[in-house]
């Protein structure tokens, strides 16, 4: 592109706000032209404020921006929105009413029937939502949502599993990082050497989210994929990438190479698997016993890929196999970066590269 998008970051100072600074920096399409935080952080450097947790220098461009108040109006046509979920809700509202395409983070409006909650790989079409959402609440500007960080590994490895077999049970338990509890996170004497089995409101994140994100389009809306889903999560002492087991019941007895066959295949539309931040392929199959792992495959198409390993028949239900998502980047905001390139694809935003 001749002249990249503008863009700002809501929350900049936080993990997921870092997170999108270094995505950003060097992007393609889109560059940072505003940083917001809380007004305690407003009219100061953002490189005197942040505390710099990404394990590449700060890019400079950016750590001498000055923080703005999260407040409309701001430099860009996209603000994404890493924003504590207490405060996301009206500040969000008022820049999709500003005009902004609001590429939201967090969980407030993830379940509204007018918000798309986006997988591009699997959901692209869902996208239309957001016409709807304009035109009902008058909106020049819209929301579109990222889900859940454990939601978001678990729903791309069923995606293909869904479409060819029909997923009809799940039962899924995570084994979640600790960077997903942001920072300072959980204390350290609480989860050294130990685990923590239960996250506040993951569990029912993962059964509404996966259903909307797998459900089809209709009338009113998303209609939710009908089957029930028991999910267990917990905190452990991995800094990143979530490591979920899951189990899936389906209409048919379905035999691992199927199911192998179905990951392998799978790709996005041609329109999602040309966006910059799609991985080629979006699911990795690992065929060894011990994998996948967060310390040695987490980064895996630059942590936009899921990996999928240890298929294999469940004596409960049809299939059992193991996955791992980056929390940080598939799950939070690489894939916003991706949605907001989807926008651009779809023609919705800016010049098509």
């Amino acid at each position: 592109m001749s002249t990249k998008i503008p863009v700002c970051i809501l929350g900049a100072t936080g993990t997921v706000g870092q997170k999108f600074v270094r995505l950003l920096a060097s992007h393609p399409w889109f560059e940072v032209a505003a940083v917001a935080a809380s007004s305690a952080s407003a009219g100061r450097r953002y490189g005197d404020v942040v505390r710099w947790r990404e394990q590449v220098e700060l890019p400079p461009g950016i750590a001498g921006l000055t923080i703005r108040e999260c407040a409309p109006p701001l430099p860009g046509a996209v603000a994404f929105s890493a924003l504590d979920a207490e405060v996301a809700g009206p500040i969000e509202q008022a820049f999709a009413a500003a005009g902004a395409f609001v590429v939201t983070n967090t969980r407030t409006h993830r379940m509204e029937p007018d918000v798309p909650l986006l997988i591009p790989e699997a959901n692209a079409d869902h996208l239309v939502l957001i016409d709807r959402q304009r035109t009902e609440r008058g909106w020049s500007g819209a929301i579109l949502a990222n889900p859940n960080c454990s939601t978001a590994a678990l729903a791309l490895a069923l995606a293909p599993l869904h479409r060819a077999f029909g997923v009809e049970k799940l039962f899924v338990s995570t084994m979640q990082a600790v960077s997903g509890a942001g920072y300072p996170g959980v204390p350290s004497l609480d989860i050294l050497g130990n685990v923590v089995p239960h996250i506040g409101g993951e569990e029912e994140k993962i059964e509404r989210e996966s259903r909307k994100i797998l459900g089809v389009l209709g009338p009113a809306g998303v209609e939710p994929a009908a089957f029930p889903v028991s999910a267990h999560t917990n905190r452990v002492a991995v800094v990143d990438g979530h490591l979920e087991t899951v189990s899936v019941g389906f209409r048919r007895r379905v035999a691992p190479e199927e199911a192998m066959a179905a990951l392998r295949e799978f790709r996005g539309s041609p329109c999602v698997a040309e966006l910059p931040s799609s991985p080629n392929p979006p699911i990795e199959l690992d065929s060894r016993a011990d994998r996948p792992q967060p310390r040695l495959d987490l980064e895996r198409g630059g942590g936009m890929a899921v990996t999928v390993g240890r298929v294999r028949p469940c004596p409960v239900l049809d299939l059992r196999m193991v996955l791992l998502g980056h929390n940080t980047i598939r799950g939070a905001a690489g894939q916003a970066v991706q949605i907001a390139e989807l926008l651009v694809a779809d023609g919705r935003l800016g010049r098509r590269p």
